[in-house]
């Protein structure tokens, strides 16, 4: 029995062990952060609190520091969170940004152990602010999630901190003309609204401007490339004033839209040369294809220009579409003369009265007939290849005046002097050179002038 309780006994005691041993641990971390808390001197609480009192006692939030004296220095500070989308259709961009403005307030001087005081959105409305206003924003909105996302820090010294952030939708003019390979700059432009030149001085630090990881950003179709920060003298009726300026350099990125219509485009071209291997007796068929890519052009010139604004001017993506549609109709335009001057030409050879050799025409008198059964049929009938390289009987007097000749005799003579003997019949095999070679030539000069010009 003895054995028993004994064994219970030292089964039970170590449970007991560790289980005081955690409360101990648990009763010390709980003592350890109450002693951080308790770490916090009363006294400092009340110095602030005392400060606060003494420096708002007498302090007039509606006069400027220093006025009267000199003017307010004002340092700025800009933190870029992310900038995007930019709106070409209506010219705008939008960017989210922390903007700071530190100067200095001799009113706001304290002597205590504390070397600054870092306050609520409470204490902004109780002293003085610069009236910093965008010049070029559209619309502009402060965060208040969870709390105003603002910031007032004062220094011993006098010196004033005030953050805030901002999502801003600012103007961007773009200049289109070399739209989709086109750069541009978008500015950011804040001044004060009152303060003229000689009352308040913006002034830029050497490491004003810092951006955030750009992977967050929304450009979507631009690349970031760089930012400048300026400063210059506004004059106007109503004082000079102190502008600053940030301009943000954005690329565009021509992937999207060398998908959506660079390639249909130069493939639409490349589709209507194929009526030129189709034989010229085939009119439904090099007619339907001809009709199919210039509509194709016409819907494709169409999409291009329905996320631009309604500029007046040409752009680089207008002139290679224009382009691609005049080869397009050039091509359908090549087959309608080729199927009427050839048409025109086939009706004259067999309505030409043939010429009889001397061998076969019977000298009779006027009153005997002439035996036609042994006339010979003239011209004879041959393919349509041999009929092109033989070519057709001048057409008296004018034929041979034309710029195209098909015509035998016109090979000889005078016309052969500073002019180009075209065959009709051939103008398909011309076009299949032509064509390509002119288009080819065409898009080197474009790509070359727009991307390295």
């Amino acid at each position: 029995m003895s054995g028993k309780v004994l064994l219970m006994y030292l089964t039970i005691c170590p449970a007991f062990q560790i289980r005081a041993e955690s409360t101990e641990e648990y009763d010390y971390d709980y003592l350890s952060t109450n002693k951080t808390w308790v770490l916090t001197p009363r006294a400092q609480e009340t110095d602030a609190t005392q400060i606060l009192n003494s420096l708002l006692q007498n302090y007039d939030n509606k006069l400027r520091p220093d006025i009267g004296i000199k003017p307010t220095f004002i340092d700025v500070d800009i933190y870029v969170n992310s900038i995007g989308p930019v709106s070409v259709i209506h010219m705008e961009y939008t960017i989210d940004i922390f903007f700071a403005q530190t100067w200095y307030d001799r009113r706001l001087r304290f002597n205590s152990t504390l070397k600054a005081l870092t306050l609520n959105t409470n204490m902004v409305s109780r002293i003085w602010i610069p009236d910093t206003f965008f010049r070029n924003s559209k619309r502009a909105d402060s965060h208040w999630i969870t709390t105003p996302n603002q910031l007032l820090r004062i220094w011993n010294d006098g010196k004033v901190l005030y953050t805030l952030r901002l999502t801003i939708e600012a103007e961007c003019l773009l200049q289109l003309q070399n739209f989709p390979m086109d750069t541009h700059s978008c500015p950011l432009v804040f001044s004060s609204y009152g303060y003229p030149r000689d009352e308040i001085i913006y002034r830029w630090r050497r490491y004003s401007i810092e951006v955030s990881d750009q992977r967050t950003w929304r450009l979507y179709q631009f690349d970031f490339t760089g930012l400048r920060n300026t400063s210059e003298v506004l004059r106007t009726g109503a004082g000079e004033y102190m502008v600053m300026t940030v301009s943000f350099d954005l690329s565009r990125r021509m992937g999207y839209f060398a998908i959506q219509t660079y390639i249909p485009c130069i493939l639409t071209v490349v589709l209507s040369w194929v009526s030129f291997w189709i034989k010229r007796d085939s009119t439904p068929a090099r007619t339907s294809l001809g009709i199919t890519t210039v509509l194709t052009m016409t819907t494709l010139s169409t999409i291009s220009r329905k996320h631009l604004p309604r500029v007046s001017y040409i752009t680089a993506m207008d002139l290679f579409v224009s382009v691609c549609f005049i080869f397009v109709f050039a091509a359908l335009i090549e087959y309608a003369t080729l199927n009427y001057l050839v048409g025109n030409k086939k009706p004259a050879e067999h309505n030409k009265k043939p010429r009889l050799p001397a061998s076969h025409v019977h000298m009779v008198p006027s009153y005997t007939t002439i035996n036609i059964n042994s006339i010979l049929h003239w011209p004879p009938e041959v393919e349509d290849d041999e009929s092109e390289e033989l070519g057709s009987p001048c057409v008296e007097g004018k034929e041979c005046q034309r710029f195209f000749c098909c015509i035998e005799d016109c090979q000889t003579g005078m016309w052969r002097e500073g002019r180009i003997r075209i065959h009709i019949s051939r103008l398909d095999s011309y076009s299949r050179v032509f064509f390509p070679t002119a288009f080819l030539l065409f898009n080197i000069v474009y790509w070359i002038a727009y991307l390295y010009l």
